[in-house]
C-alpha cells in the first residue's frame, strides 16, 4: 500500500530548488535527464537474459577493454538524454576517446557531465549488480560552447556527482554538496522515491573490499596494512562491481581499496569517471577518499583518461590506510569495532 507522504525524486529537486532562491532549474532538468536514461538502463537490464542485449560489441574501448553491448547501449543512452536540453555544455564518458561535444543544432549550457555509463559491465552476463556513475562541473571555459578544461577541473569543483546501482532495485543516489540521498525506483508508479535520506557511512568497520587474488603484485606497505587488518579481524566483502562494492559500504559501513599493482603501477580506476565523483558522494557523507597520499577530491586531472589508486569508505580504516601506506606516523588503531 503506498504511504500518505510519498517523496519523488521530482518532488525532492523541487523542495530543494526552493532553498536556493538564486537557482534557475537548469540543473535540476539535469538530474530528471539522468533519471529518466537510468529507466531505460533498468528496463534493458531487466530484459537483457531475453533479448540481444549480452555479450560483447565487437570492438574495445579507449582503455582496450572489451564493450559489451549493454556497454554501448547506456553510453548512447545517457548521451541522448543529455546532449538536448540546453543544460550541458561538454561531456565526456569512458566509452569515449575524446570529449562528446553537444552537436551544434542544439544549445548549450553551463555544465559539464563526466560519467561512467555501466560499471562493474564484466559482470552483466552472470547477472551482478552493476551501475552507472555521473557527475557535473560548472563551465569554465570561455568559449560560446564547452571545453576539454571544462572536464579537467578537480573533484573538489563538482557541482554534484552520483550513481545508479542496477541490482535487486534501482537505486539512484547523489548529492549536489548538501548531503547524500537515495532514491529506489518503484516499477509500479515508474518514479525513484527517497528512501534513504541523509545517508550518513559508519565511522569505522569491521569490513574490507578488495580484490586480494593481487596481493601478491600490491606495494610492500599495501600488503603490511591488509596484514594488519587482518590481525583485527576484519572480514571481506568484495563483489568486484565498483559501484556494487561501494554502495554496499556506503550502507553498511566498510572500506574498499583498489591499489596500484606490477600491471597497473599508477592504478587502474578512472580518475575523473570513477574516482572523483565517489569521492564527492563519500565526503557528503561523512567518509574519506584517497590515492594513498592525499584526498582524491584535491588531485588536479591531466588528461580525460586519468587513472588513480584508490581507498575509500569509512574515514577510520581509509586515513589510517593512507597514514600507513604514504610512511607518516600511523594514528593509534585502538580497538576493532565490532561487525555489523
Amino acid at each position: 500500500m503506498l504511504e500518505d507522504r510519498v517523496t519523488s525524486l521530482d518532488r525532492f529537486i523541487i523542495e530543494q530548488e526552493r532553498l536556493y532562491p538564486e537557482a534557475t532549474g537548469r540543473f535540476s532538468n539535469i538530474l530528471y535527464d539522468i533519471a529518466l536514461a537510468a529507466k531505460v538502463v533498468t528496463r534493458e537490464v531487466r530484459r537483457a537474459g531475453i533479448t540481444d542485449i549480452l555479450g560483447r560489441a565487437g570492438r574495445a574501448n579507449v582503455y582496450g577493454e572489451d564493450v559489451t553491448k549493454l556497454d554501448a547501449f547506456a553510453n548512447n543512452v545517457f548521451i541522448h538524454a543529455t546532449e538536448h536540453s540546453g543544460n550541458v555544455c561538454i561531456m565526456a564518458s569512458e566509452e569515449n576517446d575524446g570529449c562528446v561535444e553537444i552537436p551544434p543544432e542544439y544549445p548549450t549550457g553551463s555544465y559539464a557531465l563526466l560519467m561512467d555509463p555501466l560499471d562493474g559491465s564484466s559482470n552483466i552476463d552472470v547477472n551482478v549488480a552493476i551501475g552507472t556513475i555521473f557527475s557535473f562541473h560548472r563551465k569554465i571555459s570561455k568559449g560560446p560552447r564547452g571545453a576539454v578544461e571544462d572536464c579537467l577541473q578537480p573533484g573538489r569543483r563538482q557541482v554534484a556527482a552520483g550513481y545508479v546501482v542496477y541490482g535487486s532495485s534501482t537505486m539512484l543516489v547523489y548529492t549536489t554538496g548538501s548531503g547524500v540521498h537515495g532514491f529506489t525506483l518503484d516499477p509500479t508508479l515508474g518514479e525513484f522515491i527517497l528512501s534513504h535520506r541523509n545517508i550518513r557511512i559508519p565511522e569505522r568497520s569491521t569490513y574490507i573490499s578488495a580484490n586480494e587474488s593481487n596481493y601478491p603484485k600490491w606495494p610492500e606497505e599495501v600488503q603490511s596494512y591488509v596484514g594488519h587488518l587482518r590481525k583485527r579481524s576484519y572480514s571481506s566483502r568484495y563483489i568486484g562491481s565498483l559501484v556494487a562494492d561501494f554502495h554496499r559500504n556506503l550502507l553498511k559501513g566498510g572500506f574498499f581499496m583498489y591499489p596500484p599493482d606490477q600491471k597497473s603501477p599508477t592504478g587502474k580506476l578512472r580518475l575523473l569517471y570513477e574516482a572523483a565523483p565517489l569521492a564527492f558522494v563519500i565526503e557528503q557523507a561523512g567518509g574519506y577518499a584517497s590515492d594513498g597520499h592525499g584526498p582524491i577530491l584535491d588531485i588536479q586531472p591531466t588528461e580525460l583518461h586519468q587513472r588513480v589508486p584508490l581507498y575509500i569508505g569509512s574515514p577510520f580504516e581509509t586515513r589510517e590506510a593512507e597514514a600507513w601506506i604514504s610512511g607518516r606516523k600511523r594514528p593509534d588503531a585502538g580497538p576493532s569495532s565490532s561487525a555489523g
